[in-house]
């Protein structure tokens, strides 16, 4: 079934968490990622219970959470996981290989419930292949994102930086795509085009409200995002600051999933 969606982006991405993610996005017809930004336990899981059902993944920030407690985390992820998500924890790691693979066990053992992280790659490629040992040490498979492009005013990755992360990326087995900028359709073309078709773009930076956002922050059109390249967009305040987060769930799941079926037809 999820072959029939992604045409030939089904038949180029090889690696088994990308063909996890396009075959969960088929099933919930959604390419939404939460961002669930919420401090606490409860409030996670409030999200996970009115969101869940709209959701391809769930990006968490394990150490932003006031209650956390291997116990309780235990549960959160056995929930995301029956509600059929991914679960992607934005670590945005950046260290050597080494420190990167020991950074994947320690209090929080992300290596033994996390499918995706992300990483910059300015300590250079190690940094994949030390993230990979990770899972490999529990006898589990993940992906990493590499940071291409932000979408937060004034960063520093430039268009060489974006060209080098993009050159070593999309040769790595275990690099499962790149995060891009949902914000600027034009960038996220270009990077489409320089990652090609193997790998995945994930997308920040959009909302159904397009401008600017706090600390910085712009948002750009879901609908743009994906007909621009974008193969997830990852959505935090849009919906968790909804007034009704289970309907603003609905509505990037819609707005998401329509664009993809205009991509591929």
């Amino acid at each position: 079934m999820a072959s029939e969606y992604w045409g030939e982006r089904w038949s180029a991405c090889e690696q088994k968490m990308a063909r996890q993610f396009m075959e969960t996005a088929a099933r919930k017809q959604s390419l939404v990622c939460l961002a669930a930004d919420r401090r606490t336990m409860a409030g996670l899981f409030e999200l996970l219970e009115l969101a869940g059902e709209s959701l391809a993944a769930l990006k968490t920030h394990v150490d932003l959470i006031d209650d956390w407690s291997p116990a309780v985390w235990a549960d959160f992820c056995a929930a995301a996981r029956a509600a059929d998500l991914l679960i992607f924890e934005d670590r945005k790691f950046a260290d050597i290989g080494k420190i990167s693979r020991d950074q994947m066990a320690g209090v929080y053992d992300i290596r033994s419930w996390s499918d995706l992280v992300t990483a910059h790659l300015i300590s250079g490629p190690d940094i994949v292949d030390g993230l990979q040992a990770g899972w490999s040490d529990v006898d589990r498979e993940g992906g990493v994102l590499l940071l291409a492009q932000m979408s937060s005013r004034g960063n520093l990755l430039d268009s060489n930086y974006t060209k080098k992360v993009v050159d070593i990326g999309k040769n790595h087995p275990g690099v499962f795509g790149f995060i891009g900028n949902g914000s600027r359709p034009s960038e996220l073309a270009e990077l489409r085009s320089s990652v090609g078709s193997a790998k995945m773009i994930w997308t920040p930076g959009v909302n159904l409200s397009v401008g600017d956002g706090e600390m910085g922050q712009r948002y750009g059109s879901p609908r743009e995002a994906v007909l621009s390249g974008s193969d997830c967009i990852i959505v935090g305040s849009g919906i968790h600051r909804a007034e009704d987060p289970a309907a603003a769930a609905h509505e990037y799941a819609k707005a998401s999933w329509g664009a993809l079926l205009e991509r591929v037809s």
